[in-house]
């Protein structure tokens, strides 16, 4: 983490879930942070509850509006860029299928165009889903080189916002290194988003109801927050320092941790404890996946990287920060106690 200290990092996304973890992190490590997204999506969130936005240059502001985005660039002045503003739910994509493609696809090239502007940025990571490609519901993982092509609006908009970091890294950046991230589903405490398994459940918890799942089979790689945080400061690292590690890359959890949204909440219950249960309840939704997995064999060989926490350990970990948030704990103090030991298991 030495490296990070006092480098000048810009933030899209940074009042969001992931965001907060990673600003968290980069904080800890003493980079110069700039953040660049819309005020925080949930009440609560983890932004204010971590006490991030008191420790940066938190800027509120949309990614479609690109003079205001090209402005606040340039007051930073970056060395590296991470993107991860976006709009990130599959169901809020069918209702709002316009603002998903301006937001995912338009974003990325609005920021993108400060890149092409600047003179001292050396590193970019956009990143995206493992939603990105066209889904043949097969049993194996789904590898970079396999077709980009995702069905619902956000899963296709992430595809085009790949397609357009490509182009731009052919057309336009010889000295800047660039490269897309594709992440698995991820959980971690502080995630307050609807739609989502593990925050449905906490509320569940909450309200004294039962947990329903309306897509009980469905698989997923689920994988705890920090396993892409840290890979993406890894990425961003080790191409900062030698471009040929650019690349894009899938990053998810080994095949024993894809699991099905039953066993995800199996888990949950039997680690919160208090004889929680589920039932099934089917909805009229729109088409989701049912089974999707990475094959991140390319990532490992590149980087020697490897997961550390399994499914068992993400979900401890997310109910663990839970129980401190919902007693009234130090959130900030249980984010830095788990970072710190996922830090010394890499």
């Amino acid at each position: 983490m030495d490296f990070w200290k006092g480098k000048r990092v810009f933030i899209t996304g940074h009042t969001g879930f992931k965001g907060s973890w990673l600003c968290h992190i980069l904080l800890n490590a003493g980079a110069d942070l700039t953040g660049y997204a819309l005020s925080p999506p949930t009440d609560p969130n983890l932004f204010t509850l971590s006490g991030v936005e008191d420790k940066m240059k938190s800027v509120i502001g949309d990614i479609r509006d690109r003079e205001k985005l090209v402005n606040e660039f340039n007051k930073a002045n970056p060395e590296i860029v991470i993107h991860m503003a976006a709009q990130p739910i599959v169901r809020e994509s069918y209702t709002q299928p316009a603002y998903t493609y301006e937001v995912n696809v338009m974003g990325t090239i609005n920021i993108l165009e400060c890149l092409r502007q600047s003179e001292n940025v050396k590193s970019f990571l956009n990143v995206t889903t493992d939603k990105v490609y066209y889904n043949n519901e097969w049993e194996w993982g789904y590898r970079e080189t396999d077709s980009l092509d995702g069905y619902d609006p956000y899963s296709n908009s992430k595809s085009c916002s790949e397609l357009v970091t490509h182009s731009y890294k052919n057309a336009f950046f010889e000295n800047i290194a660039i490269s897309t991230a594709r992440a698995g589903n991820v959980i971690g405490g502080g995630d307050f988003a609807n739609e989502r398994i593990i925050p449905d459940c906490v509320r569940a918890v909450q309200s004294n109801e039962q947990i329903t799942l309306r897509n009980p089979n469905s698989v997923r790689p689920y994988q705890h927050v920090l396993e892409p945080l840290t890979a993406y400061l890894m990425i961003m690292q080790k191409q900062y320092e030698d471009t040929n590690y650019q690349g894009y890359y899938n990053v998810g959890p080994d095949d024993a941790d894809c699991v099905s949204t039953a066993v995800l909440a199996d888990i949950f219950c039997r680690e919160w404890g208090d004889g929680l249960s589920w039932v099934s309840k089917q909805d009229d939704g729109p088409h989701e996946a049912n089974f999707l997995k990475l094959d991140c064999s390319k990532i490992k060989a590149k980087f020697g990287w490897l997961p550390r926490w399994n499914i068992h350990d993400a979900v401890k970990r997310t109910v663990e920060w839970t129980k401190v948030y919902l007693s009234g704990g130090d959130v900030a103090e249980i984010m830095d106690l788990q970072i710190n030991e996922f830090i010394k298991r890499m």
